[in-house]
């Protein structure tokens, strides 16, 4: 390990973003030293980009001592026991102020107890999102800190160095108190989750039932990219769609690729908190749904072998019906990312800024958008929304899809096509655009069974019961 300067910022964990991250903080011209538990790999990673001139330690040891003081550790390690394991090995060798950033995709609860250890150690402990791939990561992420805001000050002139850039400034930002930061990374996944499903289901529909070929639906989306609905995702599946399969002249490799989609677990998460927390996410449960249910790939070809479901064309949809649908449903799946964000904010007191969050967003990050500025825009001056679908500008947005929205739904549903995404988005349009709903009957069935109460509309304060009467 070069001893003639000590390093600037370590980076703990060197695969694939690690590595990334390493080098993007090299390329700022700070002097960085890394560590991996298999440490002959890193030193050839080392060896393949010279340039950063990245120094490799042998131990934790060799790397705390070669850091410049108060020290700054990054992790990007493995969310669970990896990270509890690695603050384990460091606890001995820090001093005073030094900062640990765990910049994984850590439960916020894990966050809260490694934030608790922390308050109880001289050194400093911060949980922070990172988002943009490996690409990201290399050329410029968005990153979501939060907890200790002093060691938040020391990290952020590091940070923006390193972080994207949007017409609003370097896209990281203080989210909150506690594990704010990896809340506000959690519920970007989630909605990242159900964005992929709504694009995929779009994508499913212009083949199967307008027909298109894979390069088309390339090019619809390639066109899309340069309106209203721009954004890394849609960017990407255009250039995806229009990818040959170089093992098959002719065909496109998202053709040869298994229908059976992974996860993580912070799309999970993020639904399980928002039951805990009664937000209502159905566009990302959706999502979370249909990815567990394409592992199930031997029961879905038993299932239509037995039921053999005729599925017909869209004869009646058009692609911009189909434009105006996926704009609407997103516009529902980030509503209810951001009113899960706004509820956590006050339930485990993070204070995060709903504008800040959508700033972060605006680039670097894979949920990145055009209308993030019109997020930012919306929470960020005057009386925020209630909710972002309740915003005026988003009101008119809607307004003027449902239409299409509607004929997308019901003629996929009619036709045989499943659109998860799209129904649940809608049907959580639909019931918030309802005053009165059918709550009703449920509050008189759960009266009539356990005796639990109701209230009614002349005094909404006042709890009721009924012994209702049977009609044998």
């Amino acid at each position: 390990m070069n001893r003639e300067r000590l390093n600037d910022v370590a980076v703990i964990g060197l695969g694939v973003m690690g590595s990334s991250l390493a080098r993007n903080f090299a390329s700022r011209g700070l002097a960085v030293s890394g560590f991996d538990l298999d440490v002959e790999g890193a030193r050839a990673m080392a060896a393949k980009y010279p340039e950063a001139k990245l120094d490799i330690a042998a131990s934790t040891e060799e790397l705390v001592r070669g850091l410049e003081r108060p020290r700054r550790i990054i992790l990007l390690v493995n969310a669970g026991r990896a990270v509890d394991a690695v603050l384990d090995s460091l606890d001995p060798l820090l001093e005073a102020d030094d900062i640990v950033v765990d910049g994984g995709n850590s439960l916020y609860r894990d966050t809260d107890r490694r934030n608790a250890r922390a308050k109880e150690r001289p050194w400093r402990f911060v949980g922070m999102g990172v988002s943009g791939g490996a690409e990201g990561a290399l050329l410029g992420p968005a990153m979501m800190p939060g907890g200790d805001a002093e060691a938040w000050d020391r990290l952020k002139p590091v940070l923006e160095s390193i972080a994207a850039t949007s017409p609003s400034g370097p896209c990281v930002g203080y989210c909150g108190r506690g594990s704010a930061g990896h809340f506000v990374k959690m519920v970007h996944n989630g909605i990242e989750y159900g964005d992929m499903q709504l694009i995929a289901e779009t994508s499913v529909l212009l083949r199967k039932g307008l027909g298109k070929s894979a390069t088309e639906v390339g090019e619809i989306f390639a066109k899309w990219n340069e309106g209203e609905l721009e954004s890394f995702l849609v960017e990407i599946t255009a250039n995806i769609f229009r990818t040959p399969d170089p093992a098959k002249a002719d065909t496109a490799l998202v053709d040869a690729i298994l229908d059976q989609a992974g996860q993580k677990g912070t799309g999970r998460w993020t639904v399980l908190t928002a039951v805990e927390l009664g937000i209502p996410v159905p566009t990302i449960a959706a999502a979370v749904d249909g990815r567990a249910l394409s592992s199930f790939r031997d029961l879905r070809s038993q299932a239509e072998a037995a039921y053999e479901p005729s599925r017909s064309a869209l004869r009646d949809l058009t692609v911009e019906d189909l434009g105006k649908a996926l704009y609407a449903s997103k516009i529902a799946s980030y509503t209810q990312g951001f009113q899960l964000l706004a509820a956590a904010s006050e339930e485990f007191d993070f204070g995060t800024d709903l504008g800040e969050v959508s700033r972060i967003w605006t680039a670097g990050c894979i949920i990145r958008a055009r209308f993030l500025d019109r997020i930012r825009e919306s929470y960020g001056t005057g009386t925020p929304p209630a909710l972002l679908a309740l915003a005026p500008g988003f009101v008119a947005d809607l307004s003027g899809r449902v239409p299409a929205w509607r004929k997308v739904v019901s003629q996929a549903t009619a036709a045989g096509y499943p659109v998860p995404g799209f129904a649940a988005s809608l049907s959580w349009f639909d019931t918030l655009t309802t005053a009165r709903g059918s709550a009703n009957v449920i509050q008189a069935q759960r009266d009539y069974f356990g005796s639990h109460t109701y209230r009614r509309l002349e005094a909404p304060e006042t709890p009721v019961h009924t012994d209702w009467p049977r009609f044998d």
